[in-house]
């Protein structure tokens, strides 16, 4: 079994945490996370650590034991400093622009795409083709980044499309390619 549930979460001075029967509510300079904790377990609020207890070792509670003090860390780390996705859109005449708060892709199709802004979640865009999607909650920043990736995946023949920055592309040899080597 994973030993991260018995590790303290270490709370900074800028973040303020609260807890209520179970119910967590996290603030700090970048924002505020509510998290409604299994009665399964305890927190505990010691100086400026938390901790996690679970009331029994069932398989079940353990796993929420290690989930809950994830979570529960991910949201302290993202109140204090945002957590950040890097896309870069590639491809001839691909860009990207920031107009307002929204995103407007031109990618291939007859007609730009634009993707609204999102609540807690802010974009930036550097030169025309790099975009950073950062927010305070880890898991809505990983989710838009992917529905913004999915307006245009990566192809596999020419690599032309929206892809994580430093993300590696398997590409596959085209049938000229594979036809000339079945020939030799």
């Amino acid at each position: 079994m994973s030993k991260i549930g018995e590790k303290p979460v270490v709370l900074s001075s800028t973040v303020n945490l609260t807890i209520d029967n179970n119910k967590v509510n996290i603030k700090g300079p970048q924002g505020e996370m509510f998290f409604d904790v299994p009665k399964k377990l305890t927190l505990i609020k010691e100086g400026n650590n938390l901790i996690i207890k679970r009331n029994n070792n069932d398989k079940k509670v353990k796993s929420l034991h290690g989930l809950y003090r994830q979570l529960l860390g991910n949201a302290i780390s993202g109140v204090e400093k945002p957590w950040e996705k890097k896309l870069e859109v590639v491809g001839t005449g691909y860009t990207v622009k920031l107009q307002g708060e929204n995103l407007v892709f031109k990618i291939g199709y007859s007609h730009l795409v634009t993707f609204k802004k999102q609540p807690g979640i802010k974009y930036k865009v550097e030169g025309n083709n790099k975009v950073t999607v950062e927010g305070y909650d880890k898991q809505m920043v990983g989710q838009v980044a992917y529905q913004i990736k999915m307006i245009r995946k990566p192809d596999v023949y020419k690599g032309k499309g929206i892809r994580y920055l430093g993300e590696k592309l398997r590409i596959k040899p085209g049938k000229k390619a594979k036809a000339a080597g079945t020939a030799a």
